[in-house]
């Protein structure tokens, strides 16, 4: 009978910070690249995201690095540009990743539709497809699927919460 290798489970850290709209989860890996953050009242599915991503996973508390939580501070307290200096990974299918590395291109301060998304990475009839691909963000904020918005301006989904994304939103100058 043939052995089967198990496959050990990814090792991520996880840490909390405070922000003026609940607390943050922060997963890192060994290299100091985030892989995800989420709500504390989100962490189900933040997990259940992880298991999707990376199959087993081993989440130990461990401190985020320090650059990466001055940079989220800074965020939240009005430095709207220092998203971009966090250091980020992330596991999904190409397609995901295609979305989320777009999300990661919407200035601050502004917004997106579905479809105006789907058009710019060159497939604008995927628009579901990409809500679907938004919703399973992995790393909230940093890849600001918040930014993503209904053709009508409707605010629509956001995976920590419809307030939080008016939050965010009034935060980065949009009027909602």
């Amino acid at each position: 009978m043939p052995v089967r290798s198990i496959k050990t489970p990814e090792r991520f850290g996880l840490d909390r910070l405070t922000t003026p709209i609940g607390i943050a989860l922060l997963v890192t890996d060994a290299d100091g690249d985030l892989r995800a953050l989420d709500w504390e009242d989100y962490e189900h599915r933040m997990r259940g995201l992880l298991r999707l991503h990376y199959g087993a996973v081993d989440l130990s508390n461990q401190p985020a690095p320090a650059d990466m939580r001055t940079a989220l501070s800074g965020y939240f307290e009005g430095e709207l540009g220092q998203l971009s200096a966090i250091a980020w990974r992330i596991a999904g299918t190409p397609f995901q990743q295609k979305v989320w590395t777009a999300l990661g291109q919407i200035p601050a301060g502004t917004t997106l539709s579905y479809g105006a998304l789907a058009a710019r990475i060159g497939m604008p009839k995927a628009v579901r497809a990409v809500g679907h691909a938004n919703g399973s963000n992995p790393i909230s904020v940093v890849l600001p699927c918040h930014r993503l918005i209904g053709a009508d301006g409707s605010l629509v989904k956001y995976g920590g919460g419809l307030e939080r994304k008016r939050w965010l939103l009034r935060h980065e100058g949009v009027e909602v």
